[in-house]
């Protein structure tokens, strides 16, 4: 940096002179950063539009396989006896259902311990305490343990539990719990041994009063199926296709009515609908923005003068134009356009939308950058033509194999035209990219660097005319000087 002197013997204002002489050119620095900015917002705003284009492709690529339309349900004509998950495989018809088992747990439920002395057990009670002498023996599950006056009710428990079951005392009930740890009748367990270690511990079945025990037997799941028995250890029966869950054990014998699921053919289709609308009235408000034009992105200096709001609105009447009547943005609406008015051959007929209630409302009913949004004849959810009879649905229900076809078909060109408009192009754009992705990075980091080179030969420029003022100050201070001497010696 030059050294700066600034009319301290010339009396000019040499800081005001130079950025006069300056801003011309800054203006042009300005302009190029400018640009820059407008480049940016251009590549956000894509940026955005760039995902709501890919999402649409992935719903699109879902839909292009006949197989996402061969969904069923099965309807259950009791649901509080069983509830039923249709899979893949599962056929149409109608079965009948009993459930003559629910699953269980095998369970016992103490009698009430008693202390001779009249307190309340814990489970650090010992045998002796209930009145037991000498030794016994107790038999979990077969295994057989010892036991004596000074075992504990915490040592039964642990080896309760070593023996496979989950056994607690509750102290507030005084009564020792036993279950086994899975559903099943292979998961039951046996309590035996001899009725003096029983009776103390409360866990004789054939004892008397609140001392007897009650013990429920695990056992299988069981249901009949069109005839056939079948058994679960869990109340879960997978049967060719379906998911039975047990529920409730009944003499009833219900119905399970298996068909093709046609509301959620019509949701699927609904909702792709929906998404490709939606990604259309997008890219219209884009292409059909107001026009910008005498607005450019606001320098530092220029911000300084404007209240934020005014700056914020300033900002956002760029933000919303800058793809307006962008030459890519209508490529990619008129293809996604074109699949979508096209026909269809399906059974030797070329079918449209049209024939399954599916169309745009027209340019006059259409609202603002709506002409191009589908709408279903019989939509609930669309007020413009809710009131119309639902076409589509209809067809799912009376001819699947053509409703199937027709947007399996008309999924894979849509899909296949995305394909296309975002394919890597060297140099351009990216895979998945449906804009000049790489080529609008590549100019930014252009404009990044001519800006640098403009900022640097400003501040040279500026330099050098902060270096010819400090030079004429530093002439007039040395004639100054000189002038000073001279009329000393003459004494003046």
């Amino acid at each position: 940096m030059a050294m700066r002197l600034t009319g301290m013997y010339s009396g000019l204002d040499t800081d005001s002179i130079i950025q006069e002489l300056v801003a011309a050119r800054r203006t042009k620095v300005d302009d190029k950063t400018k640009e820059q900015k407008k480049l940016k917002l251009k590549q956000d705003a894509w940026g955005e539009l760039n995902k709501k284009l890919k999402s649409l492709q992935s719903k699109v690529s879902g839909m292009r396989l006949s197989e996402a339309y061969t969904k069923r349900t099965t309807k259950v004509s009791n649901s509080n006896i069983a509830s039923v998950i249709t899979g893949e495989g599962a056929m149409n018809g109608v079965q009948q259902l009993r459930v003559n088992k629910l699953a269980k747990i095998g369970y016992m439920t103490g009698g009430k311990v008693a202390k001779t002395d009249g307190g309340k057990a814990n489970a650090l009670s010992k045998l002796k305490d209930f009145g037991f002498s000498g030794e016994g023996t107790l038999k979990i599950n077969g295994q057989e343990v010892k036991v004596g006056e000074e075992t504990s009710i915490s040592d039964v428990l642990n080896e309760l539990k070593k023996a496979g079951v989950n056994a607690n005392f509750d102290e507030s009930q005084q009564r020792i719990y036993i279950s086994s740890k899975d559903y099943g009748a292979d998961n039951n367990f046996t309590i035996e041994g001899d009725d003096s270690v029983l009776n103390a511990l409360g866990l004789n079945v054939n004892g008397t009063g609140d001392a007897k025990a009650v013990k429920i037997d695990g056992q299988d799941a069981e249901i009949v199926l069109n005839g056939a028995t079948y058994t679960s250890k869990n109340n879960v029966f997978d049967i060719n296709g379906l998911t039975i869950t047990a529920l409730t054990e009944s003499s009833e014998t219900i119905t399970l009515t298996t068909e093709m699921d046609t509301d959620g053919i019509y949701d699927m289709i609904k909702g792709f609908l929906k998404q490709y609308n939606e990604v259309m009235n997008e890219m219209d408000k884009l292409y059909n923005a107001s026009s910008a034009k005498g607005y450019e992105p606001l320098t530092d200096d220029e911000k300084m003068s404007m209240s934020e709001s005014e700056i914020e609105e300033w900002e956002k009447k760029i933000k919303d134009s800058i793809l307006r009547k962008d030459e890519n943005l209508s490529s990619v609406s008129t293809g996604l356009r074109e699949i979508m008015s096209g026909g269809i051959s399906v059974g030797g007929k070329t079918l449209h939308l049209f024939d399954f209630g599916i169309d745009t409302l027209g340019y006059f009913d259409a609202g603002e950058n709506e002409r191009n949004m589908y709408h279903i004849d019989g939509d609930p959810d669309d007020e413009d033509t809710s009131g119309k009879a639902d076409k589509l649905k209809g067809m799912i229900s009376s001819d699947p194999d053509t409703v199937i076809n027709f947007f399996s078909q008309l999924s894979q060109q849509l899909y296949g035209k995305m394909f296309d408009m975002s394919k890597s192009v060297n140099g351009y754009r990216s895979y998945g990219s449906f804009y000049d992705d790489k080529k609008m990075q590549s100019d930014y980091d252009d404009y990044t660097s001519k800006i640098k080179d403009m900022e640097d030969k400003l501040t040279a420029y500026e330099d050098k005319w902060y270096a010819k003022f400090s030079k004429m100050e530093t002439a007039m201070a040395k004639m100054q000087s000189s002038q000073n001497a001279l009329a000393g010696l003459l004494g003046g």
